[in-house]
């Protein structure tokens, strides 16, 4: 007796087909499973002879033999109990083999027979649908989520007795297309007009989501870098569909995803501690999980307290801020999760937090050179936007009057970001921050007048390459802002004072 199941297996955010076949022959009474697996899913052998038990399927006194193909592929996770549970019934007559042609399983089962729900249902549903699969049988708590695919027909079952009494689409409830969504911004994010004072900060603060730019602030505590900072995500335009849905997977995939027929509509903010792992950081683990960098995909990603970061960690970044992705390689198995975050750092000036003020700070000059060092110059040259947050006056704290909101920032943000969308038509990117090196003289030309500007700034500021080209691209963010079709003196002028907080404190200014 034969029968095949199909369910399918994450690979990062896609679903790669796996078959699960079921062979009941004559031979010694044994149940295997093979199929290149991981202890969790050859735990699976136990947890379905007990459920099909519990349920009064007695298994024959034969030999069993699971396979889940292809071989060559890690089978990782708990989706796999129910495929299995139903290949077995399948092989034994239980349930007929027409009724899941064309179907695709994915469940967790409990001793007693419960369907438990299992991560990255949406990406498993959303890509089997796209290869011609219709129905789909998933946990009743995954049910929503599964519904999120237009067109799909979604079976949300609780008990493997629902499948054994009566396996007809009648008996289930089906939807067959998506939920329907509405895109709303999340009250959750505070408002910039509750920030007094830092007009520089809050214009820096513009551009960078003006061009998707990395952003760094250093400044005293109290200076407001954490308050600016959680306002960041209120000034970003709302997420395309196919954000939504790359967001909405990775989510899935972590178990983070709500169960409310609904897409993420929000950019996320992830704000990770400094004593995070790296692990946690970049993603990894046994089953190499998404970390807050993916996590952080299409949003912002906030790293308070800079230079307590654990010694080389913020060095592992260095690959996702250029590539956008991170590549994952454990036990000869590699994975790829999308990393498209912008990065808004924030530290203090030196370790008691006053530098340069030397009437307040405590720190030698040796402790100075160990704290900036704690930030390379190869991160620091991977941030697009470098300026210093001078401390709050009595009059700014105090200050009555209505400052700009969050919304009036977030127009002039959308409308830059739509001229961005209409240059890079047909390019891989589409934000001036994502502009590629060779792209550079194309979308950045400068006058001679412009250029001859530049030339001198080079040689008096000593910029990299990378550096100098980072300028390149703030400045056509802030032409754009400003509404000219080219980049003028006093873009270049505005995008180099974003910098010279590079030059204060790892320049060699306290050398």
């Amino acid at each position: 007796m034969y029968s095949t199941v199909r369910t399918a297996v994450l690979d990062g955010i896609s679903a790669i087909p796996v078959q699960v076949e079921v062979d009941i022959s004559t031979g010694m009474p044994v149940f295997d499973m093979v199929g290149n697996l991981t202890s969790e899913v050859r735990e699976a052998k136990e947890r379905v002879k007990t459920a099909l038990h519990s349920v009064g399927i007695v298994l024959p006194a034969k030999r069993i033999t699971v396979n889940l193909s292809p071989a060559n592929i890690k089978k990782t996770g708990t989706g796999f109990d129910l495929p299995i549970a139903v290949a077995i019934l399948t092989a034994m007559g239980v349930i007929d083999a027409d009724s899941i042609k064309d179907c695709t399983l994915a469940g967790e089962l409990n001793l007693n027979g419960e369907i438990l729900p299992v991560s990255g249902i949406l990406p498993i549903v959303f890509d089997e649908y796209n290869k011609g699969i219709g129905k789909f049988i998933i946990p009743k708590q995954n049910e929503n989520e599964g519904r999120l695919v237009c067109g799909a027909k979604i079976f949300g079952i609780s008990h493997l007795n629902d499948v054994i009494a009566q396996f007809d689409e009648t008996a289930f409830t089906c939807q067959k297309t998506g939920m329907a969504h509405e895109l709303q911004i999340d009250e959750k994010y505070a408002d910039f007009c509750d920030v007094n004072g830092q007009k520089f900060i809050k214009r820096a603060c513009e551009v960078a989501a003006g061009g998707m730019h990395n952003i760094l602030l250093v400044g005293p505590p109290g200076a407001g870098k954490t308050m600016i900072a959680e306002r960041m995500p209120s000034i970003l335009p709302p997420l395309s569909e196919n954000e939504r849905l790359e967001l909405s997977k990775i989510y899935s995939i972590c178990g983070l995803l709500d169960n409310d027929s609904s897409l993420r509509d929000n950019r996320p903010f992830r704000n990770p501690h400094y004593s995070v792992t790296q692990a946690a950081l970049i993603g990894g683990g046994t089953r190499i999980n998404p970390g807050e960098i993916s996590l952080a995909h299409n949003g912002v990603l906030f790293l308070d307290e800079l230079a307590e970061f654990k010694g080389g960690l913020l060095d592992l970044l260095r690959a996702p801020l250029e590539e956008h992705c991170i590549r994952l390689s454990r036990a000869g198995r590699n994975v790829t999760y999308p990393a498209n975050f912008l990065l808004f750092g924030a530290m203090n000036p030196c370790s008691c937090g006053y530098y340069p003020d030397m009437q307040r700070c405590r720190c030698s000059e040796p402790t100075l050179r160990r704290y900036f060092d704690k930030v390379s110059q190869p991160i620091i040259d991977r941030i697009d936007i470098c300026v210093e947050a001078s401390p709050l006056s009595f009059e700014d704290i105090n200050s009555t009057t209505s400052n700009e909101s969050s919304v009036d920032i977030r127009k002039r943000v959308m409308h830059c970001h739509e001229l961005q969308k209409e240059r890079f038509k047909g390019e891989s990117f589409s934000y001036n921050s994502k502009i590629s090196t060779d792209k550079l003289e194309k979308y950045c030309f400068l006058g001679s007048r412009e250029k001859s500007y530049m030339e001198n700034m080079f040689d008096k500021l000593g910029l990299t390459a990378r550096t100098y080209h980072k300028i390149l691209k703030v400045a056509r963010t802030i032409a754009d802002l400003d509404g000219c079709e080219s980049i003028k003196t006093k873009h270049l002028n505005e995008a180099i004072c974003y910098r010279s907080i590079n030059e204060k404190f790892w320049g060699g200014a306290v050398s």
